[in-house]
């Protein structure tokens, strides 16, 4: 079987159709990129094995416009989002498996642009993506290209982080500046004219959460901030723990371009969707000692302790520059378009 085709500038309904197209694509641009003995064997299935313990597992499907943009692109969101999910449960990622939906008429070097990037974050993370699959629609059935990606890790001993183990008198943490991701990917869309120096967050946190597991026992709840913001994932812990959540404002880290940005278009940062940042309860006796070890870690410089958690009042709460208090609830709807 030839190597891909040279003329093969553009993705075609025959790619995703079991021929020879599809054959040389899964093996020229996939196979080639994602490499390992359990992915090379090509069998409908992988086979592994662990030690007895805790298996963590998730999956999540990404589309995002544009699918390139400052600081990421559709491939680096879709491992890193999935390692996120399994590190936020305290596990430590093993292996991804991830889908494609292409649409007729994608230009191939978008993709192979995509997979390579794919491939480096997975490598860098220390992951392998041992299986996945891929499929072709007409023109007009997907915008550009979809993307799944599955993963599993494994749990280490004594880790019990839940939505519902937060406990008044717990220290509310976050691990980087708020709405990074969300503007950087609004400013790319070019629909605003707006123009500023953001990068998305977009980053694998599994290293980061394993210099928190020092203090494990002392940790309740880990959560990545992404579709709704820090607002919502406090809000989804205040339900799930029966409990209220206060934010001192001026002790969010927000970066004075996503502030910019955010005032010009209405928007609340809380609000606005991270890649690369996480929110931890912890218990208030180690918050100084955890927010140091975190703060040693590339991903946690600028970790801040940001509130504190009550059992009355419920919901979540921010005490203003002002001196005032106000509530920080769940949006009914988006407050913009979907960016992730």
């Amino acid at each position: 079987m030839s190597k891909m085709d040279e003329k093969d500038e553009r993705i075609l309904l025959a790619h995703g159709g079991g021929g020879n197209k599809m054959h040389r694509l899964i093996r020229d641009l996939f196979v080639r990129n994602f490499s390992n003995p359990l992915l090379d064997s090509l069998e409908d299935a992988s086979l592994f094995s662990v030690p007895e313990t805790t298996l963590a597992f998730t999956t999540d499907s990404y589309t995002v416009k544009p699918l390139f943009f400052p600081g990421g692109d559709i491939g680096k969101l879709s491992v890193c989002g999935t390692i996120n999910d399994l590190a936020m449960r305290g596990a430590q990622p093993l292996y991804l498996a991830a889908s494609f939906i292409i649409e007729e008429g994608l230009a191939l070097e978008t993709l192979r642009r995509v997979v390579d990037s794919m491939a480096q974050v997975a490598d860098d993370a220390g992951v392998k993506i041992i299986a996945g699959d891929t499929k072709v629609v007409e023109k007009g059935g997907a915008d550009g290209l979809f993307v799944t990606t599955t993963g599993v890790g494994v749990v280490e001993q004594g880790v019990d982080f839940s939505v519902q183990n937060g406990r008044a008198g717990d220290a509310v943490i976050i691990s980087a500046p708020v709405g990074d991701h969300g503007v950087a990917v609004l400013i790319a869309r070019e629909e605003f004219h707006l123009v500023a120096p953001v990068k998305s967050d977009c980053a694998p946190l599994h290293n980061l959460v394993r210099v928190m597991l020092d203090f494990k026992e002392h940790i309740h709840t880990l959560r990545d901030a992404t579709r709704g913001g820090v607002a919502t994932v406090l809000n989804e812990i205040a339900e799930s723990s029966d409990v209220g959540i206060i934010l001192e404002e001026n002790s969010i880290p927000i970066h004075d371009e996503v502030k910019g940005v955010a005032e010009i278009l209405g928007l609340d940062p809380l609000y606005i969707p991270n890649e690369g940042m996480l929110t931890c309860i912890c218990e208030n006796e180690v918050a100084s000692s955890l927010l140091e070890r975190m703060q040693n870690h590339p991903y946690g410089q600028n970790a801040s302790l940001v509130g504190r958690v009550v059992q009355e009042p419920k919901g979540v709460w921010v005490s203003t520059a002002i001196g005032g208090t106000r509530p920080l609830l769940t949006l009914e709807d988006e407050q913009l378009p979907r960016i992730c």
